[in-house]
Formats: C-alpha cells, sequence, structure tokens
C-alpha cells in the first residue's frame, strides 16, 4: 500500500493537515487499511523532504496546511500510469506458513488448509454482505465508490484464495497417495527451486 501516493492523490484535492488527511484516508478506503496521525506527519514530512509537498498557512484552528507541488503532481501521474509491479510479489504468511508445514513433524496440513478456509469463507461473506448494504443505494459520493471498489478486490482476493486453498488439498492428496508407494529418502539434502524456476524469475526481474 502506497501512503505516500495516497496522500499525494488526496492533496492534489486542495490543501490538507495531517489529522484531516488521514479522514480522508480512511474514508476512501472504508477503514481498510487505518493510519495513524504520526504515521501520516512522518510521510508528510518525507514528501515535504522530497520536493513534492509545501507546507502553507495554518488554518484558523493552528494546523499546518500541506498542498501538492507540481513536482508532486507529475509523481501522482507516473504513479497513476505505471502498473503496480507483479514481478516481485510482497511476501504473503499464508504461502509461507503452509510451504513451512509440508512435511513438518507433528503438523496436520489439511487441518491447516481447512482451519484457513473456514476463515477465508467467513471473510468472503463479511465483505459480500458489507457490498450489499453499500448497493443498498446508489454511491452518492467518490468516496463511497472508492469503498465499493475496495470491498469488491477484497471479495475477489478471498475467492481467488479460497479457490487456491482447495487446490492445495487436492494436491497433497495426489502427493500423499504417489509418496506412499516410494521410499522415504535416507539422506536430507537441501532443496533448491527447479532451475526453470530460478530461470524465469531471473528473466522477470531482468525486464523490470
Amino acid at each position: 500500500m502506497s501512503i505516500r501516493h495516497g496522500l499525494l492523490a488526496l492533496l492534489e484535492r486542495g490543501p490538507g493537515y495531517g489529522s484531516q488527511l488521514r479522514t480522508e484516508f480512511e474514508s476512501r478506503t472504508g477503514s481498510t487499511w487505518p493510519l495513524n496521525v504520526g504515521q501520516v506527519y512522518t510521510t508528510l514530512s518525507r514528501l515535504e523532504r522530497d520536493g513534492l509537498v509545501a507546507q502553507e498557512d495554518e488554518d484558523d484552528q493552528g494546523h499546518a496546511l500541506y498542498t501538492i507541488t507540481d513536482d508532486g503532481r507529475t509523481e501522482l501521474r507516473s504513479w497513476f500510469e505505471t502498473p503496480v509491479d507483479r514481478s516481485n510479489p510482497p511476501r504473503d504468511e499464508l504461502a509461507i506458513k503452509l510451504a513451512m508445514a509440508v512435511g513438518a513433524p507433528g503438523v496436520d496440513i489439511r487441518a491447516v488448509i481447512q482451519s484457513q478456509r473456514r476463515h477465508t469463507v467467513k471473510a468472503m461473506q463479511d465483505y459480500t454482505r458489507l457490498k450489499g448494504q453499500a448497493l443498498a443505494d446508489v454511491p452518492a459520493n467518490r468516496d463511497e465508490v472508492a469503498w465499493l471498489l475496495v470491498l469488491e478486490q477484497l471479495i475477489f482476493q478471498a475467492e481467488a484464495e479460497a479457490r487456491w486453498l482447495d487446490h492445495c488439498e487436492s494436491r497433497l492428496v495426489r502427493l500423499a497417495e504417489a509418496a506412499a508407494t516410494e521410499p522415504e529418502p535416507a539422506v536430507r539434502t537441501t532443496s533448491r527451486a527447479p532451475a526453470p524456476t530460478r530461470a524465469r524469475i531471473a528473466h522477470l526481474r531482468s525486464r523490470r
């Protein structure tokens, strides 16, 4: 999540101060990614250091107002126009957990998958209920439209995760059946990604 660019997008609508920007950010995203005021002001300080925002006079309540600069607008346009990089994905705790659970002593990986599936389906149902509430009336402003888009992304993400978990369980069943006919390896060896996989990752990164 780019708090930096999110704040620039809000400031493009007009000057603002820290707590106001935090409220607007959370309103736009439905508080899905809550911020604290210190985090906002730290980011604003870095944006000011980089020449992307500047401080204006204070408002009537003594809040220091920030405004976006021309360089900030250029940075924001570039962010909007540049695809989010998927060639070097962030670490996913669930993927790491399942990878570590494979073959771990005393761990029933199917139970881990089933527990996660129940949680994921429950989250998807909660998001779907929130979407229904959001659609009870036609979205009246940009914040409501933005919140609807975020909700739908969360629903699609949960659906994909549930399908992936089903796939993981099916694959483990097949591998267990195949392994039952093979002897256990006598010597522990260091696992490495297959060469084609390593080559493919290197190729993707070289294109960045």
